[in-house]
């Protein structure tokens, strides 16, 4: 292959797999991703084989300039080069046909085939790739990264998700009840299981904000496997969830006790200090989230143990935790040992802060609920690809996941990801380049502060604006808050 004169000013190894030279070559070059990506270069191992490929029939059958595998990479350096618009991408592309060509009509100006490409990826593929990663680095977790008795540990927590406010995604994802309508953006409610050894999001369910968290969980049951301890809020909390996961699924919970149950500490059998073993009896009345048969099922009586937890670190907000577990043998699960495993559920909310802030799925940019759907996938997909990035420098070094920082991972692959791939004619130049970035990856550690505490307000004011109250063409032009009246003295306008 002819060496590049100039590389693509985002991802620069996208050059030869986006662009080409002449267009009939290009699509024959398309197919073959080995050493014209770097993205591949790093991640291509944890893709299945032919996921990618053109399909025998449908809108993926035919060879197209954004092809399907082609589209994927650009989508995903777009998920991680937050703020990039599909316009910027689309020039680029242009000026790099241009420059390396010299010939030839190029792809089109226009973002429109560039915007009907992601609309061609197909979310069962999606969905089958987010999978085949983020279980591959679950099955990478060494055995000292995993809980007591190497039993694997599993986070679920829920967030929302903000997006453009269309008729589509409204008559989707409504907006809060609590905006006036015509002032507020579509809400998504998202449920995440993170593995707590990897750091990874094994899976997620998606709905409306008017259904629960808990019942978003239950679609990602079938994704549990036996032995697995599940650590979850008190939102997860109830007796039907927690007798389903341990008698269908073999699952154990630890949780915080729902702010509707009372913990009564003279009530059971004494197990330790604030450490009692308690027996829920199965409720009177079931919900509508069960059917008769499920409800039916469950069992009449539940074993579990109730531990108090004190928050001794200052400027925390709760001062005592009641949890409730399943891991009912205080021999082989002391309750200290539980107590410290709850502290490490904090870590969830961490992983939404980076997949949101870091990567820009707090607020989504597609317009329509088809787009919705893939972007919210491709976030997944991108955050799972810094993950294994992280995991794979944290085992080559022997450094403490959880000290490596995701955004400096984010940052090392955004500026080296082009050095790479110009070495990918020499092999052994490419792989000491990403043995001395798998370095930098390990040694950027974030300090231990145990017990920080960090509050929830801004120091920066927010500009003057005055607030919507009602749907901007109701409003028309709003006048400048703080502009001086017409009957004031000192204004221009008297």
């Amino acid at each position: 292959m002819e060496s590049m004169r100039t590389k693509t000013p985002f991802f620069q190894a996208f050059g030869p797999l986006l662009f080409g030279r002449p267009a009939r070559r290009t699509l024959q070059k398309l197919g073959k991703l080995d050493s014209l990506s770097e993205l591949y270069e790093l991640f291509g191992h944890l893709l299945p084989e032919g996921l990618l490929g053109r399909s025998d029939r449908g809108v993926n059958s035919r060879e197209r300039l954004f092809s399907t595998q082609v589209t994927f990479w650009a989508f995903a350096a777009q998920i991680l080069s937050p703020g990039t618009a599909c316009r910027e991408i689309v020039r680029r592309v242009e000026a790099w046909w241009q420059e390396s060509a010299g010939q030839g009509q190029g792809p089109s100006s226009s973002t429109s085939a560039y915007c009907q490409a992601r609309a061609r990826l197909e979310p069962a593929v999606l969905e089958l790739i987010r999978a085949e990663i983020s279980w591959s680095l679950e099955r990478n977790v060494l055995n000292l990264e995993r809980w007591v008795g190497g039993r694997p540990v599993k986070i679920v927590d829920g967030t929302g998700i903000s997006m453009p406010d269309t008729p589509e995604n409204q008559a989707l994802w409504p907006q809060p009840s609590s905006q006036a309508p015509g002032c507020g953006f579509p809400t998504m409610k998202l449920v995440g299981l993170f593995s707590l050894g990897s750091g990874a999001l094994l899976e997620a369910q998606t709905g409306n904000q008017h259904t629960h968290e808990s019942i978003l969980f239950r679609a990602l049951w079938s994704k549990l496997q036996k032995g697995d301890i599940v650590l979850a809020d008190r939102g997860f909390c109830s007796y039907a969830g927690i007798a389903a996961l341990q008698q269908q699924r073999g699952v154990d919970s630890v949780m915080r006790l729902h702010q509707m149950r009372k913990a009564d500490f003279r009530s059971g059998r004494r197990l330790g200090a604030e450490d009692r073993l308690v027996v829920w009896q199965k409720p009177a009345q079931r919900t509508e989230a069960w059917s008769e048969q499920e409800f039916a099922a469950l069992p009449q009586t539940l074993s579990l143990r109730m531990i108090g937890l004190r928050v001794a670190a200052s400027g925390f907000r709760t001062k005592s935790v009641v949890l409730i577990t399943t891991l009912v043998d205080a021999a082989a699960y002391p309750a200290d040992l539980l107590r410290e495993l709850y502290g490490k559920r904090w870590q969830v909310e961490m992983h939404f802060a980076q997949i949101k802030t870091f990567l820009g799925m707090d607020v989504l940019r597609c317009k329509s609920p088809e787009l919705i759907q893939r972007e919210v996938l491709m976030h997944q997909i991108a955050y799972n690809l810094v993950r294994s990035l992280m995991q794979r420098s944290a085992h080559l070094h022997h450094v403490t996941l959880a000290r490596l920082s995701f955004k400096g991972t984010l940052d090392t692959l955004r500026h080296w990801s082009g050095l790479i791939a110009a070495a990918g004619k020499t092999p052994r130049q490419q792989q000491k380049l990403i043995d001395l970035m798998l370095a930098l990856i390990a040694g950027d550690l974030v300090p231990e502060r145990p017990g920080r505490s960090e509050p929830r307000g801004k120091k920066r004011r927010p500009k003057n604006y005055q607030l919507l109250t009602k749907p901007r063409a109701e409003v028309g032009n709003l006048p400048r808050r703080n502009r001086p009246k017409a009957n004031h003295p000192k204004s221009p306008l008297s």
